[in-house]
C-alpha cells in the first residue's frame, strides 16, 4: 500500500511539474527561427544582459509568460546581442523593447510594464487601437531582410575587431586601419563587378551604324573642295548659274568695259540730244 501511495504521489508530481513547464514556457527567439512567430499571437521582448532595465523588467517577463495557455498566446525574449539579425529585422533601437504579433503583423507595446498591463493588452484586445508596421518596415519584408545581414555583418565585425585586439595584441588603432582598407577594397571591387554588369546587360548604342565616338568626329569640307565641285557641277536644274559661271560671266563684263566701248551707248546719247534739241526749239516758237 505504501508503495502504491509513493507511486501515485511522483505520478502528480511528475504530471504537475509538466503542467507547469508547459504554462510557463518562456520560448527564446533565434535568429533561425524567427519565422516562427509569423503563426499565431506572440508577445516578443528584446532585451540584451547587461541592460538593468532589462534585468528589471525579466521576472515580470516570466511570471506573464505562466498566463501564455489561459491567454492563448506564447510569449517569447530576443537576446540582441546573440542574435543581430532579429535587432535588424525588427530594428531595435532601445531596450527592453516589446512588439506584439498577430498573424504576421507587428505593433510596438508602449503601455506599462507590469503584469497586469500586459494580460489586460490581450484581454482586452488593446492591441487592436495600436497602428500596424508599414509594409516596406515590416520585419518579413525583403528590405528588412537586407538590414538583418547588414546587422549580422556588422556583428561579425565587431567580435573579429575583439579577437585581433585581445588575442593578437593589435593596437586599436592598427585595426581600424584594417577594416578601413578592406572597406575600401570591397567597395572597390563592388564597383567594378556593377560596372561591369551594367556594360553587359545596357552596352552603348551606336547611332547611324557609328559608335558614339566616331559620331562626333566627322570630316567638314573647306571653301576650295566646295567652290569646286560647284565648278564641275554645272548650271543648276532650275535655270541659274553656278558659282563658278558667275564668276566668269563677270570678270568678262569688267574686262569688256575697261579695254572696249559697250555698244548701244552711241545710239543712247544720239537720242538724247535729239529730245534736247526739240524741247529748245519748242520753247523759242512759244
Amino acid at each position: 500500500m505504501g508503495i502504491v501511495t509513493k507511486y501515485l504521489t511522483c505520478l502528480v508530481c511528475v504530471l504537475v511539474w509538466s503542467e507547469v513547464e508547459c504554462v510557463g514556457k518562456l520560448v527564446e527567439l533565434q535568429d533561425e527561427s524567427w519565422n516562427q512567430i509569423l503563426e499565431g499571437e506572440w508577445m516578443v521582448q528584446f532585451f540584451a544582459p547587461w541592460c538593468p532595465a532589462c534585468k528589471s523588467l525579466q521576472p515580470i517577463w516570466e511570471d506573464f509568460a505562466a498566463w501564455s495557455s489561459d491567454l492563448n498566446i506564447k510569449v517569447g525574449r530576443v537576446d540582441v546581442t546573440s542574435n543581430p539579425g532579429m535587432s535588424g529585422r525588427f530594428m531595435v533601437t532601445a531596450l527592453p523593447t516589446i512588439y506584439h504579433v498577430k498573424e504576421g503583423e507587428f505593433r510596438m507595446y508602449r503601455d506599462a510594464r507590469a503584469k497586469e498591463a500586459f494580460i489586460s493588452f490581450i484581454e482586452d484586445a488593446k492591441w487592436k487601437n495600436l497602428e500596424t508596421m508599414s509594409a516596406w518596415k515590416s520585419p518579413d519584408s525583403y528590405l528588412m531582410s537586407v538590414v538583418s545581414y547588414f546587422f549580422k555583418l556588422s556583428m561579425l565585425m565587431r567580435t573579429a575587431h575583439t579577437h585581433m585586439i585581445e588575442a593578437y595584441g593589435i593596437p586599436y588603432w592598427a585595426s581600424y586601419i584594417t577594416f578601413a582598407l578592406g572597406t575600401v577594397l570591397v567597395g572597390a571591387v563592388l564597383g567594378l563587378i556593377l560596372v561591369c554588369l551594367i556594360d553587359c546587360f545596357y552596352p552603348p548604342k551606336c547611332v547611324g551604324g557609328m559608335s558614339a565616338g566616331d559620331s562626333a568626329v566627322q570630316e567638314v569640307p573647306d571653301d576650295a573642295d566646295m567652290i569646286q565641285d560647284a565648278d564641275e557641277a554645272g548650271p543648276s536644274q532650275d535655270g541659274r548659274m553656278s558659282d563658278g559661271e558667275n564668276r566668269s560671266d563677270w570678270e568678262e563684263g569688267n574686262s569688256q568695259s575697261e579695254g572696249e566701248a559697250i555698244p548701244g551707248d552711241e545710239e543712247g546719247k544720239s537720242a538724247g540730244d535729239v529730245r534736247k534739241r526739240t524741247v529748245a526749239q519748242d520753247s523759242t516758237s512759244a
